[in-house]
């Protein structure tokens, strides 16, 4: 990145790493047996353990613990021989014990990897470790911009989530633009859902993604004050807050200025940043281990079996199909998951890029899900699309997730390529436009496709294109 417009030409560096918590979706909290939920009336998924009433103990959630080890073992982490559970000490209104249980020097997951595309090839995202927590209550912030702690009149917390089990996600600061933070979230995300471990949907809460940002001259190895970016929504959010924090840093730099430890929240509407707090370091935190909790030892039994229940993974599929499609078209493909049917579709005869396209653009535009579609008759259709009305193939598409989906028969029944239907309708628009007919038969022969284009316009786009284009030409002829 670039310095900002008028000042010295320092080629800056972006340093960003990411810690993200995933919602895992097991029928319980992580530490009682009350279930978990989404969109309850707020305080009615709560006991006396997840309210720390006292003489309340914890009991760890077994699902949570392998569901956790297997992500460990998709991404290549090490996995502990013998994990600890923590507390993390901090009073806020949304932690009723005082402080959170989590995991500090003896993680379940530690290292492991991302390979991620790029217009420049491949790019190994390291990750520092894994680890399995309780979430916090929800903290709803009444007034103020979009219900955000600034400027709110006053917060109501809510339990039904306090307690749920987190898996938290923590990479090393190997990430260097925001568009690699997305597309680094975007295949995270892909192999959460495949694991089946989460719904991972980031507009209900289930992940979460803070990020740690700096900058550096480029070429530099140093790691400069970093700030965190929290409450960030959606991955365009994040890469938008990430490019703001980015440019925020450059210009404080190139003004003579240096850079504070704050947290900040980022105002998607206004794109603006905003001080949430003083960034906290660990000590801040007194971690200790969790006295009410024993070790945990995984046995070589649990680890093996994991390993075998592992699917093929998306970054797998994803190296497989970017040398055909180039990687933004494979991305987008492998975290949709639709590139299950694309490979369907070029095992049925379909091409590879109009398959992808009619994938990416007008199934996702119908809402059809991949798994209905008959790979078979679909692979038909985008074979013929050049024969097909625009309209005629969007309204194919949309209807190759129905069982009774046929290609030639939906062709058949829903183009126009009775000439005895066509030809009234071509004779009124040559008619309507004998200025264009004449220039056409002195040699402008490019005002064939405005004569076709009319007759599609008036059949409503059923017409078969083909067919009017033989039949104007015929009668251009005469």
């Amino acid at each position: 990145m670039t310095a900002l417009a008028g000042k010295p030409a320092i080629e800056w560096e972006p340093v960003i790493g990411l810690e993200i918590h995933v919602q895992l979706k097991t029928r319980t909290k992580m530490f009682c047996r009350c279930e978990t939920s989404f969109g309850l009336e707020p305080n009615v998924r709560t006991c006396p353990t997840c309210l720390a009433h006292p003489g309340t103990l914890p009991v760890a959630n077994a699902q949570a613990i392998e569901w956790t080890i297997k992500f460990g073992l998709a991404v290549g982490c090490k996995i502990a021989g013998r994990a600890l559970f923590a507390r993390k000490n901090y009073f806020y209104q949304d932690l009723p014990k005082g402080y959170q249980i989590s995991q500090y020097e003896a993680p379940l997951c530690v290292g492991g990897r991302l390979v991620v595309p790029g217009p420049d090839g491949e790019r190994e995202i390291r990750l520092n470790r894994a680890h399995l927590e309780e979430d916090a209550a929800k903290t709803i912030h009444v007034g103020g911009v979009e219900g955000r702690i600034v400027g709110a009149e006053h917060s109501l917390v809510d339990f039904n989530r306090g307690g749920t089990p987190l898996m938290e996600i923590v990479t090393e600061p190997d990430i260097h633009s925001a568009e690699e933070a997305k597309r680094f979230l975007q295949l995270l995300r892909q192999t959460v859902v495949e694991l089946g471990i989460s719904d991972a949907e980031m507009e209900k809460g289930t992940l979460r993604c803070d990020a740690n940002i700096s900058v550096r001259p480029a070429g530099s190895s140093e790691l400069r004050t970093r700030c965190e970016l929290k409450n960030m929504n959606s991955f365009n959010f994040i890469g938008r807050g990430i490019d703001a924090e980015i440019s925020r840093q450059i210009g404080v730099y190139e003004s003579g200025g240096e850079i504070s430890q704050d947290t900040y929240d980022f105002d998607a509407a206004s794109g603006t940043l905003t001080v949430h707090r003083t960034k906290e370091e660990a000590e801040d935190y007194r971690y200790f281990p969790e006295p009410d909790l024993v070790p945990y030892e995984p046995c070589s039994e649990l680890i093996e079996r994991l390993e075998a229940e592992l699917p093929e993974l998306p970054g797998v599929r994803l190296e497989r199909i970017a040398p055909v499609l180039g990687y933004e078209t494979a991305l987008d493909l492998v975290t949709s998951a639709r590139d299950a049917l694309y490979t369907k579709l070029i095992a049925a005869g379909a091409e590879p890029k109009a398959a992808a396209n009619v994938l990416m653009n007008q199934l996702a535009a119908a809402g059809v899900d991949p798994k209905a579609v008959n790979p078979d008759e679909l692979a038909k259709l985008i074979e013929r699309r050049s024969e097909i009305p625009g309209a005629v193939f969007n309204e194919g598409v949309a209807a190759s997730g129905t069982d009774s989906f046929a290609a030639i028969d939906f062709i058949s029944q829903s183009s126009i390529s009775d000439t005895s239907e066509l030809e009234p309708l071509i004779d009124r628009i040559l008619a309507a436009n004998p200025g264009q007919v004449e220039q056409y038969r002195g040699g402008k022969q490019g005002l064939l496709g405005f004569f076709v284009g009319q007759v599609m316009k008036e059949s409503g786009g059923k017409a078969n294109a083909k067919v009017v284009s033989e039949l104007v030409r015929a009668k251009l002829a005469l």
